[in-house]
């Protein structure tokens, strides 16, 4: 009986490949290679399997076999097989024989493997680089990165859960976020506030869900599971060549290898479109890059889409060109957008704040929810989730919640707890939607529900602290007992200076 495979099995087995790396190479980059052949040696995995079962189904017939697994929904040629790579783990040339494995497979597989511009996920990573080393290095290393490989099962009959790859790439991309420090933040969001953010917007079945900055597409997919089955559609884009490869690998490994994830330049180039026009969605989430510089603000008055009709924001900092995106993606009447955000983006004033001030007058921002410090990787200031609501209907009135103290500390990174934290905001956002919560309603230090004319007397300002009263009364002070005891003290110091005037004279050293 073949032994079952656990997700902790896998886990452990490819965190420690990742020692063919460390000190080689820097975690932000090796995290493709080692995540390159997680995927590898998954789908060499499934068309085994996949093979074995037409061989009975066919009594042997290799010919038959042949043409029913070139009929399958993903290739796998001959020479991009794991198996085949490991039969030739002591080749000279075995960087070149994995570049060309990749190719091959990237190119039977276009439809889901490669870009619009026909650039496949694998095109910024090579297994014959020279950062890897001299030659003979190289091949070591490889070589002893198949072996690792090949102590993995992942056959889908061994597995004990259908998500296990799914999770352990999940796993993975979270460690390797970790040892990446400030890089990470260019491709993971924390799990945590991924499954805070898909909660506040949580989809309905038969939704449209998309992230237009969707990295590793972590929240993408947690956005997805929220709702519950199989009956939803994923969108994301990303910049990034590489983080866009992880994001398609993470999609097809958690089992939504339909999912269309795109690669470009979102404020610049959208890719999502219908006809001439943006593609509407009824979720739209993400947590884009704080405060980017040089974002397009140039193009943005010419922009076809007319996605800055509210304003142009600054060139330094364009957050309110991910959330003007965002909003205008998201259908009419129904469509909701959530976006993790810097607290600049609540006061600024300026362009940011006629574009915030218009927002509000549209009647589309619906809570705003203060996160604690230190959750992110690469940088420890708070942040701010803003919900955006395009069905509010006759409801103006707004959420703000203060959930800055609401966390478990870590030592490296503040997490947020499921129930305690995660679990208060949600129920606090529900019983607001619910009407639990109206206006001029306050739940001590932590929650208040604003009116609109309340907003306009802040000039539009969302900084938390104008609504959510989290002053802290300090401890009455005894100043009799204060005093006595700064009397106390001054004797001891007296006493204690005589002492050691006492001790330099045994000594001989006091003049």
């Amino acid at each position: 009986m073949s032994t079952v495979v656990k997700e902790q099995d896998i886990n452990k087995t490819v965190w420690k490949a990742c020692d063919t790396f460390r000190g080689i190479i820097d975690p932000s980059q090796y995290k493709d290679y080692i995540l390159t052949m997680l995927f590898l040696k998954y789908v060499s995995d499934v068309n085994k399997e996949k093979r074995k079962e037409y061989l009975v189904k066919y009594e042997g017939n290799e010919a038959r076999v042949d043409r029913a697994m070139s009929m399958e929904r993903f290739v796998v040629p001959e020479n991009s097989h794991f198996d085949f790579i490991y039969e030739k783990r002591n080749e000279k040339n075995l960087g070149e024989i994995i570049d060309i494995a990749l190719a091959d497979l990237e190119e039977a597989n276009r439809e889901k493997l490669t870009s619009e511009d026909g650039s496949g996920i694998f095109r910024n990573i090579s297994f014959n680089s020279s950062n890897l080393g001299d030659e003979k290095d190289k091949n070591t290393r490889l070589k002893n990165l198949l072996i690792d490989f090949k102590e993995l099962d992942l056959t889908p009959s061994h597995l004990d859960r259908e998500d296990i790859i799914g999770n352990a790439y999940e796993f993975l991309i979270a460690n390797f976020a970790s040892d990446a420090g400030k890089k990470a933040g260019e491709f993971f969001t924390p799990a945590e506030v991924s499954t805070l953010l898909a909660k506040l917007t949580k989809s309905k079945p038969g939704a449209r869900i998309y992230d237009p900055t969707c990295g590793s597409a972590s929240l993408l997919i947690k956005a997805g599971k929220e709702v519950g089955g199989n009956n939803f559609s994923l969108y994301g884009q990303e910049a990034n060549g590489s983080t866009w490869a992880l994001a398609v690998m993470n999609m097809f490994l958690h089992g939504f290898d339909n999912a269309s994830i795109r690669w470009g330049d979102t404020l610049r180039n959208p890719k999502h479109k219908e006809g001439d026009a943006l593609m509407k969605f009824d979720t739209v989430v993400a947590n884009p890059p704080f405060s980017l510089d040089k974002w397009g603000a140039d193009e943005a008055a010419s922009d076809k889409y007319n996605r800055f009709w509210r304003g142009t924001p600054p060139k330094s900092k364009g957050d309110w060109a991910f959330i003007s995106h965002m909003i205008e993606s998201a259908y009419e009447n129904t469509g909701k957008v959530g976006v993790v955000v810097p607290h600049g983006v609540l006061f600024r004033g300026s362009s940011e704040g006629v574009i915030r001030k218009k927002t509000i007058e549209d009647n589309q921002l619906e809570a705003v929810v203060g996160l604690p410090s230190n959750l992110f990787f690469g940088t420890g200031i708070p942040a701010a989730i803003l919900i955006f609501n395009k069905g509010k209907g006759a409801n103006t009135d707004v959420l703000f919640i203060d959930a800055s103290q609401g966390y478990e500390a870590g030592k490296n990174q503040n997490k947020l707890r499921l129930k305690e934290d995660i679990g208060k905001i949600v129920d606090t956002y529900e019983k607001f939607k619910k009407g639990v919560l109206q206006a001029g309603v306050a739940e001590d230090k932590y929650s208040y529900v604003a009116t609109f004319d309340e907003i306009k007397e802040n000039d539009f300002n969302l900084n938390i602290p104008r609504y959510v009263d989290t002053f802290e009364e300090e401890d009455e002070i005894d100043i009799t007992a204060v005093q006595n005891e700064i009397i106390t003290l001054e004797k001891e110091l007296v006493s204690v200076q005589a002492k050691m005037q006492d001790y330099l004279k045994e000594l001989n050293l006091n003049p």
